[in-house]
């Protein structure tokens, strides 16, 4: 893409991160905010964003027209996925802030185009962190999250409060207070860079200090280094007087011991680099920036995924009960799991319109056994088709190497 023009914008979703990106847009200097691709009503997005009713559109065909790069924030990887499938089909690159869309379909629409995630949420600022420490000579073994607050089947009428406190929806606070969402962000962080999981639903090591909580995920992963596996572990620390941000553990050539005992990162063999902030949408003009000047994408789920996020249930679920919809509901909640440990789980990214075959007890692994989808909507989708078509390219890699056979969905 030329950058001697100004680039034009479309933006996939109008909710919170849509919100400040089109706020920001708005005056860019660099970038020209062209249409917004929304579900709701153009009355409705008009007052709630301030934006020319001509740019507001319910067809993907004006955002493509009239985009020469597409941002993806919608947060339903059902929708995103049939969306940017014709905006890949039409040769335009699309930045993605959403980890849930990455880790469900991901794999399947990277090799339909060039897609990115983008820095500003913590995967993207992972993956920025790691550019930096590789360039300087560190060998990366944790990629850590930090997050402040756990918890795991939280009410109703909390999840209320604090998304009128803070101002985002009810699906969004409950995904991320119940874990889902830092379970997606480093499912993807160990798809695109080349990690691994320690174990189901992440280790998540509790600490008020980030140095000692990531000294106890550096041990894990030179564990996992002794057991063969990949030694380079994405995890998180459930730290709430650490900074909001993300942490890389690394080591480094023992002759610049010395030098960064100067710089004050301790005496190794762990060294511990911290961005202490993630700033969502204001970052993501960064990676646009990448795209438009001819840079790789920042980062992918891969072609082939190893790690997954599971509808777990939170509660008891009878057989027959109906589920709207997964993430940042009451009902489930997600965990990353190893795929070929469990083969037939229900992605939690297409837990969507679906009735249950068979009673679920609280904490198991859903799988497609135990679910029918109750619309054509959603057993027709692209996403659905997606996952199959990766869950064959999964069978066929492992096949291939030796491991267990297992049947995709």
């Amino acid at each position: 893409m030329s950058n001697e023009v100004t680039p034009r914008i479309g933006i996939i979703g109008s909710g919170f991160v849509a919100h400040g990106l089109c706020a920001l847009l708005k005056n860019h200097p660099r970038y020209q905010l062209s249409k917004v691709l929304t579900r709701r009503t153009v009355a409705d997005v008009n007052n709630q964003m301030g934006i020319d009713p001509d740019m507001i559109t319910h067809e993907a065909g004006p955002l493509i027209d009239n985009a020469d790069l597409v941002i993806e924030c919608s947060g339903d990887p059902i929708h995103g996925t049939a969306v940017l499938e014709q905006v890949l089909q039409a040769e335009l690159p699309v930045v993605t802030m959403d980890a849930e869309l990455q880790v469900t379909t991901g794999s399947w629409l990277a090799r339909r185009g060039y897609i990115t995630e983008a820095e500003g949420d913590q995967p993207g600022s992972l993956a920025a962190l790691q550019e930096e420490a590789i360039e300087m000579g560190f060998n990366p073994i944790v990629l850590s999250n930090v997050k402040g607050f756990l918890n795991t089947i939280p009410t109703i009428e909390d999840m209320r409060y604090w998304s009128r406190r803070n101002g985002i929806s009810v699906m969004q606070v409950t995904s991320f207070t119940d874990g889902t969402k830092v379970q997606f962000e480093q499912a993807l962080v160990a798809n695109g860079l080349n990690a691994t999981i320690a174990q189901k639903g992440l280790l998540g090591y509790e600490s008020d200090n980030l140095n000692d909580g990531a000294m106890m995920l550096a041990r894990a992963a030179e564990e996992l280094a002794i057991d063969g596996a990949n030694a380079k572990l994405s995890d998180y620390i459930l730290s709430p007087k650490s900074p909001p941000g993300v942490f890389v553990v690394a080591t480094h050539d023992e002759e610049q011991a010395e030098y960064l005992r100067y710089y004050k990162l301790g005496d190794g063999p762990y060294y511990v680099l911290v961005r202490p902030y993630h700033l969502c949408h204001l970052e993501v003009l960064k990676t646009v920036r990448r795209v438009v000047e001819g840079g790789t994408p920042l980062l992918t789920n891969g072609h082939t995924p190893t790690v997954s996020v599971a509808a777990i249930a939170k509660r008891s679920l009878e057989a027959g009960q109906t589920i709207e919809r997964g993430i940042g509901g009451f009902d489930v909640r997600g965990e990353a799991i190893n795929i070929i440990e469990h083969p037939k789980h229900v992605p939690l990214g297409l837990f969507t319109d679906i009735r249950l075959r068979r009673t679920v007890e609280p904490e198991q692994v859903i799988t497609f056994d135990d679910i029918e989808f109750t619309t054509a909507k959603m057993a027709d989708s692209r996403a659905l088709a997606a996952w199959g078509e990766i869950k064959r390219d999964i069978t066929a890699t492992k096949t291939n190497t030796g491991a267990e056979r297992f049947e995709p969905v």
